[in-house]
């Protein structure tokens, strides 16, 4: 068994939809718990830093204006194998090809605004948390 602690973001079109407490209910119904959260609206410095290893690509500044276009939740959410369990629960990127009853798939739009953000590997959720919560009490040990 293995609990680790993953990042998560509900996205500011998920917020807007008034989806955060079913995206929360559908991390528990599931097996993770949400160890710590905030609500807030995050600065372009704070999105350029967070998506640094995307600053080359075209899509980089229309994902930098949509994350700072309205308020997003912010998570650490902590159960067994919480990296990967939080990618299997939000489903694909896409969320025309996310499978049915993930979170993308119900809340997502498109690719650039797919209701949810979660940490790739436990090495991005110790950086993405340490980040946001500015705090090694949620980092995998």
């Amino acid at each position: 068994m293995s609990i680790e602690t993953t990042f998560s973001i509900i996205k500011p079109n998920a917020v807007k939809k008034n989806a955060i407490g079913a995206i929360i209910s559908k991390f528990e119904k599931n097996g993770l718990k949400v160890a710590a959260a905030k609500l807030v609206r995050l600065s372009k410095a704070q999105c350029e830093e967070f998506y640094a290893e995307h600053k080359a690509r075209p899509f980089f500044g229309e994902l930098v204006s949509f994350m700072t276009s309205g308020p997003v939740l912010l998570m650490a959410l902590a159960g067994e194998n919480a990296v990967t369990r939080n990618r299997e629960i939000m489903g694909a990127t896409d969320p025309k090809k996310a499978a049915p009853g993930t979170i993308r798939a119900e809340w997502g739009d498109n690719v650039g605004e797919n209701a949810v953000h979660g940490s790739d590997s436990a090495a991005s959720a110790e950086r993405e948390l340490k980040l946001f919560f500015k705090s090694d009490e949620f980092v995998n040990r």
